[in-house]
């Protein structure tokens, strides 16, 4: 059985390029093209197809949009990004709207057909260079954190480690001879200098740097 895909791009000569490329293997059948996102859906909807390798910049409705709208009325269909941006912001945003892989038009045909298997048999496919672009992402956000941790008080340190502990506020307050309402400032003073968004977040950061174990 083949596999089906649709090509979605803005760029005629790319997209036929893409076509001519994938059209060599014996495995996969090109169903259909599409310039637009709304194009993309109203094809998909009649078509069926397995795959739609998606370009994200493109008229009318953009590749990320089109990709959630697929997401929610036809989820069997699976969507592959094909873009020449390479920075995170695009990357988190094609796969949070649901995409099951991302590849950089710089790929080879080796990359495209070894991402086309991969997501046909719904896993997730990220090529070297993509996954290079998250990790760093994440190692320089590592960094933020554990420099800003650096700039926390004594005070600040203290509470972390009474919370990562199961001490509730009014616990903390009476152990330090403090306000509970100074025990939630610093609290939120802690959460701003980690960049963390929740107390559940604080207690994690803790534990995994080592204030408090997994015991206490």
């Amino acid at each position: 059985m083949s596999i089906r895909i649709l090509i979605a791009d803005d760029h005629q000569l790319f997209r036929e390029g893409i076509v001519t490329l994938l059209s060599a293997s014996p495995q996969i059948e090109i169903v259909a093209q599409a310039e637009n996102g709304q194009q993309a859906i109203e094809k998909a909807k009649k078509l069926k197809p397995d795959i739609i390798i998606m370009d994200l910049n493109m008229p009318v409705l953009n590749g990320v949009d089109t990709t959630r709208i697929l997401q929610k009325e036809l989820q069997e269909i699976r969507v592959l990004a094909l873009s020449m941006h390479c920075d995170k912001q695009y990357i988190k945003e094609a796969l949070e709207a649901g995409a099951y892989g991302y590849l950089s038009k710089n790929c080879t045909y080796a990359q495209l057909i070894e991402a086309v298997n991969t997501v046909y048999q719904g896993k997730k496919y990220l090529s070297d260079k993509i996954t290079e672009v998250l990790i760093q992402d994440y190692l320089s956000k590592e960094e933020e954190v554990s420099h800003n941790s650096q700039r926390l008080s004594e005070r600040e340190s203290e509470i972390l480690k009474l919370m990562a502990e199961g001490k509730s506020a009014r616990e903390i307050s009476e152990a330090l001879s403090i306000s509970v309402k100074t025990v939630g400032t610093h609290r939120l003073h802690s959460m701003e200098k980690l960049n963390l968004k929740s107390t559940a977040d604080l207690i994690k950061y803790a534990i995994r740097k080592g204030i408090v174990g997994l015991d206490s």
